[in-house]
């Protein structure tokens, strides 16, 4: 972590904020999907996105709160250009009706920032009957980047601009567990414990860019796919499962905790900063390139991982 503003070798540093690392961007020619985008860096994103001139498809699960969001923007930046739309990431059934609706817009799409998640959840199963953590922050993601491929590589050949996947993952994937992945417990009660679980998932996000970005690469398609942590930071919805935790950390957080506008850096400097072109099956932290845990880096797990997900997501 380049900490104490120190900076890494793009130039930016832990202190770097999302406009800092997109200024002077034009992204006007760009169509974006963000999911997660009603909350915390989710609407950074979305704001600094739209600031840059791209035109941002906000997809929430709840609608309201992402015309909320919208409107706040349209204040500050007038000229923007955001779409809202319905999407439940623990929901396969959501998931593929979002990816039909975006297909029948006619949209062009860019970049896909998987941004969405939760956090530490007590044990709990997905409308799918996949444990809770893993189905949204995942297999959601997984989804949904597999149904609208087609449309960034065809985006990608129109435009003949650089396609960008962006998933936010977390340094969290360092503490999942031992194996790294369960595959044969992905749904077992009984050995589930809260943060591991979310590990698992922030490592599964890594594992997904990783091995996606190799597919395209074989393809040679142009579009890249990395992966990031967005840093620790204050005021967001994700430890409402940890009540005294959450409460400790809003009151030490200022201290050394990432605001939002830092939170959002990462993601922004990775869809949209021209230093990133290229560049594909990376981790990145602080705006600059990190260095992953070994299994974040086992390329037979990421491809296991692939089949799996892939077996889950299109049960025979």
């Amino acid at each position: 972590m380049w900490i104490f503003g120190w900076k890494g070798p793009s130039g930016f540093s832990a202190s770097s904020t999302a406009e800092e690392v997109t200024q002077g961007i034009d992204g006007s020619a760009l169509a974006a999907i963000v999911t997660g985008a009603s909350s915390g860096i989710g609407v950074e994103t979305t704001r600094v996105l739209a600031l840059r001139g791209v035109h941002v498809v906000m997809a929430v699960r709840n609608a309201d709160a992402g015309r909320n969001v919208k409107e706040s923007i349209l204040k500050e930046i007038p000229s923007a250009k955001i779409d809202v739309m319905e999407l439940d990431l623990s929901s396969m059934a959501s998931v593929r009706k979002f990816a039909s609706q975006y297909q029948s817009s006619n949209l062009p799409l860019n970049l896909l920032i998987n941004n969405a998640g939760v956090m530490a959840t007590p044990f709990m199963l997905s409308q799918d009957k996949i444990e809770l953590q893993f189905a949204t922050n995942h297999l959601g993601h997984f989804l949904l980047t597999d149904l609208l491929l087609e449309t960034m590589k065809r985006t990608a050949r129109e435009s003949n601009i650089e396609g960008r996947i962006v998933n936010v993952s977390s340094e969290g994937h360092r503490i999942a567990y031992s194996e790294g992945i369960c595959f044969d417990k992905i749904n077992d009660e009984s050995g589930y414990y809260t943060w591991y679980a979310y590990g698992q998932s922030k490592l599964a996000n890594i594992l997904h860019a990783k091995e996606l970005a190799q597919r395209l690469k074989e393809e040679e398609v142009e579009i890249i796919a990395n992966s990031l942590h967005p840093g620790a930071i204050i005021s967001t919805n994700l430890m409402r499962h940890h009540g005294l935790i959450n409460t400790v950390g809003q009151m030490l957080g200022k201290y050394f905790l990432k605001n939002i506008p830092q939170g959002a850096a990462t993601t922004c400097y990775v869809a949209l900063n021209p230093q990133v072109k290229g560049v594909s099956g990376e981790y990145f932290l602080d705006s600059n390139i990190g260095n992953p845990s070994a299994k974040a880096k086992d390329a037979d797990l990421a491809k296991k991982l692939w089949d799996f997900s892939c077996t889950l997501t299109n049960p025979k």
